[in-house]
């Protein structure tokens, strides 16, 4: 009731200040009556007895009808502005009176309690007051926001608790319109709080059988890349004892599993570099992503490359010489510098795990000579650059012999400009000084060089040893080259050709048609060799000659001539080199000149161990071996090395223990 008698007072002031503004327009047409002599000042009285009795849960002896009345009349003779501010006075004092002893009230549930009775006593008739004077001030807040936290704990906790409090608390806290600013969020980081440490004490307490079905999956994830997945996964397995360890088990597992599928299968060796590089870009990718670059997981991934690419010892490692030829080789149009940069250097990183990379220095350097004796490089930067990361990861040792093939190229180049004023005649003539120790050994081949030629070569080799005294020149016809003007119908061209296939077009100088065996007499080229020469000019895209009769094949009694009406759109016109590509028996010649030379470096450690040891058991001696040899040996190569060492007199076996070498002086 006493609501209402506020509410009307509060609204008869509103509706003064308006009629004031007004008064100009409206006149009041009836006189109220006047009030009796002391009439204000004994109404309020027994407002205000009134509204302190309400304040204190104590009876009304007042009439509420007659007070409501009372109220009405007052404000009807324009003293509700007076009466309005008396009565709030009187509930600003009674508010405040409330909020010392919340302040000092020990912070408990029974202050809760306390919190929600006033709240109760005055949410229906003082929201605004209450929150401005009570909930606003700090202190109190604070307890307040802290003792329903505290409830909410305690209830978590399993004890029992008063829920009709808690709710009515939080109900005041919605009405008073600060649940979202005051308490929501505390309430939200104290749950994630909560929940994370309960986590983390359950996973504590768990043992691993109770996750590991979560492994199950880890292959697949592994296949699709399942990036967000795997980060959760290593999540939880590291929050579990021994999850981490277990989870690093079956990563190693996984990655040899899957190299190995990438390396055993010959099927995949035209792809297989290029394979390794995308899974390792991959592997690692997990690893900074969902492993957190954990540095066991790194080391793992590295032990287990090891591994898996030397499951199938030497092919890795020619594959990977053959895929950076075709990378440094020119007409590669595939990446920029920076790009290729980036490559080499991923390519370095699958080196390093290969073992036999003296297998990968051999055919790296066949292919480098190839590049570089035909012109075929696509970067000399390029080029040195990959010369520089080997001779970091191996050592200058390992790159001295590349480092001079490109010296002698340079000198080469040096030679050929002192000497080319001196040669007479309209041929050109280049010549390459290849240092013996430094290039891939060649099968010297004699064939019959056109008098022309012949003459060239004493000119220059009388040159050349009379600045060098001393030393010996060996031509090798397999690595010669030459560009050819020849005419035909449709005009003239120019064919860069090789020595083998010059020798052979030059014949068509002095007739029209000869048979093979008419042309391997007059060229003197080895038989194979000179088939494949002829298939390259009549058989294949370039068919600078005509085969009688047509096949693929060069047979014996084939008849040859020249085609007159051979056509190309390019003037100068590249003849595939057959003799320059790899045959599976000068792959067979690299590999096995690969373990010739391990048999002497095996021999050579022998012979170190056993100099400076002078006596060594088989077993010591074969373990020290291993720790000097940069490849693999199988223990029965290594026993036949020591044995032909012993047959040799470099060592020989203990008379009364034949399990003991001696050193031979």
């Amino acid at each position: 009731m006493w609501l209402q008698i506020f509410s009307l007072i509060e609204q008869e002031h509103n509706q003064f200040l308006f009629t004031n503004q007004l008064v100009s327009v409206f006149k009041c047409l009836i006189m109220c009556p006047k009030l009796p002599e002391n009439y204000t000042h004994e109404t309020w009285q027994k407002l205000k007895e009134a509204v302190e009795a309400i304040q204190n849960s104590t009876s009304i002896k007042y009439n509420l009808e007659e007070l409501y009345q009372a109220v009405e009349n007052l404000c009807s003779h324009k003293i509700s502005a007076k009466l309005y501010k008396q009565l709030r006075v009187v509930c600003e004092d009674h508010i405040k009176a409330q909020i010392d002893q919340f302040r000092e009230y020990p912070f408990r549930v029974l202050f809760l309690k306390k919190i929600d009775k006033c709240w109760q006593d005055h949410c229906r008739q003082m929201v605004r007051l209450f929150r401005f004077y009570i909930i606003s001030d700090l202190k109190v807040q604070s307890k307040t926001i802290d003792g329903i936290l505290l409830l909410i704990e305690r209830e978590r906790s399993g004890e029992a608790i008063d829920r009709s409090l808690l709710r009515s608390l939080l109900s005041m806290l919605s009405d008073l319109q600060i649940y979202q600013d005051s308490f929501e969020q505390r309430f939200l980081e104290e749950t994630n709080r909560l929940y994370a440490a309960e986590g983390q004490r359950l996973m504590q307490e768990r043992e691993f059988s109770d996750v590991c079905h979560y492994l199950l999956g880890l292959n697949h994830l592994l296949d699709e890349n399942r990036i967000q997945d795997l980060s959760l996964l290593y999540q939880l397995f590291s929050r579990v004892r021994g999850g981490v360890q277990v989870l690093l088990q079956h990563w190693i597992e996984y990655i040899k599993a899957f190299g190995s599928t990438i390396v055993i299968n010959p099927e995949k060796d035209k792809t297989m570099v290029q394979e390794l590089l995308d899974f390792k870009d991959k592997v690692d990718s997990i690893i900074d992503v969902c492993f957190m670059k954990n540095e066991k997981f790194v080391n793992a991934m590295k032990e287990a490359f090891e591994t898996f690419i030397n499951k199938r010892p030497n092919k890795p490692a020619e594959l990977i010489a053959k895929y950076v030829d075709s990378k440094l080789r020119a007409g590669n149009k595939e990446a920029t510098d920076e790009e290729l940069e980036k490559m080499l250097d991923k390519i370095m990183i699958i080196f390093r795990f290969i073992y036999g990379k003296d297998v990968f220095e051999a055919f790296y350097k066949k292919d480098l000579a190839k590049r570089l004796l035909v012109g075929k490089s696509a970067s000399v930067d390029a080029e040195k650059s990959m010369l520089s990361k080997l001779k970091h990861e191996c050592g200058a040792a390992f790159t001295s012999k590349l480092e001079g093939m490109f010296k002698d190229m340079e000198l080469s180049k040096d030679i050929m400009y002192m000497q080319c004023q001196n040669i007479p005649g309209n041929i050109e003539l280049t010549v390459n000084i290849l240092t013996m120790g430094y290039w891939p050994t060649y099968v010297p081949m004699e064939v019959h060089l056109p008098p022309e030629m012949v003459r060239l070569q004493e000119i220059f080799k009388t040159f050349y040893l009379g600045k060098h005294s001393g030393r010996k020149l060996q031509w090798q016809s397999t690595l010669g080259h030459c560009v050819l003007k020849a005419e035909f119908k449709e005009g003239k061209k120019e064919l860069q050709v090789s020595l083998f296939q010059t020798l052979v077009l030059l014949m068509f100088n002095e007739g029209e048609e000869f048979c093979l065996e008419e042309i391997k007499l007059a060229t003197g080229i080895e038989d194979s060799e000179l088939r494949r020469t002829l298939q390259s000019l009549a058989c294949g895209k370039a068919r600078v000659l005509t085969k009688t009769p047509k096949s693929k094949d060069v047979e014996d009694g084939d008849k040859f001539s020249c085609n007159d009406d051979f056509k190309h759109k390019l003037f100068r016109i590249k003849i595939n080199q057959i003799q320059m590509k790899e045959t599976v028996e000068e792959q067979a010649s690299t590999t096995e000149r690969v373990f010739q030379d391990r048999q002497y470096q095996i021999d050579a450690a022998i012979v170190r161990i056993m100099k400076m040891r002078k006596t060594l058991s088989h077993n010591l001696l074969v373990s020290e071996v291993y720790n000097q040899l940069k490849f693999p040996v199988k223990p029965a190569d290594l026993k036949k090395r020591i044995e032909s060492l012993i047959d040799r007199d470099y060592m020989e076996r203990d008379k009364e223990n034949p399990n003991q070498y001696n050193y031979v002086a």
